[in-house]
């Protein structure tokens, strides 16, 4: 079932939502347990979308989700998401150590929806910055 423009455009802000509570369960109602996740850093299904949410907040439990733009495909069958992260790098954050440096990150997604959820996910995220701002990777040189 393709659902409604309105109804799907929900499933991309009610996302950022969730995050942003960090009740990671809510996952439930947003993605189909067997959600397909072209992410290299989550594992499949929709424990490793929660997973990899839970992993974040270790390491920046002050993490917020913020929707700048969800748009939905002619069909509905898509959900396209632009959206900011922020928070400050308190904790073990994809395997770097804390830093105590606030940080935003980027990303775009785009989910396949059935039957009101999500069962499909391609992100592009921009953790080369992140990382840079939190001190983990050092910044490119500026030419002289």
């Amino acid at each position: 079932m393709i659902l409604p423009d309105n109804s799907a455009a929900k499933l991309g802000h009610l996302f950022a939502d969730i995050v942003s509570g960090h009740d990671f369960s809510r996952f439930d109602e947003i993605v189909a347990p067997t959600y397909v996740n072209h992410n290299a850093f989550a594992e499949p299904g929709r424990e490793g979308a929660k997973d990899i949410f839970r992993a974040m907040l270790a390491g920046v439990p002050d993490l917020k989700a913020f929707a700048e733009d969800v748009f939905v495909s002619a069909d509905g069958s898509r959900v396209v998401g632009r959206y900011r992260y922020e928070g400050t790098h308190t904790g073990n954050f994809l395997g770097y150590p804390a830093t105590g440096n606030a940080f935003s990150m980027r990303s775009i997604d785009i989910w396949r929806v059935e039957d009101g959820r999500f069962v499909e996910h391609w992100d592009e995220l921009n953790t080369l910055d992140a990382f840079i701002q939190v001190g983990a990777v050092a910044p490119p040189r500026q030419p002289s």
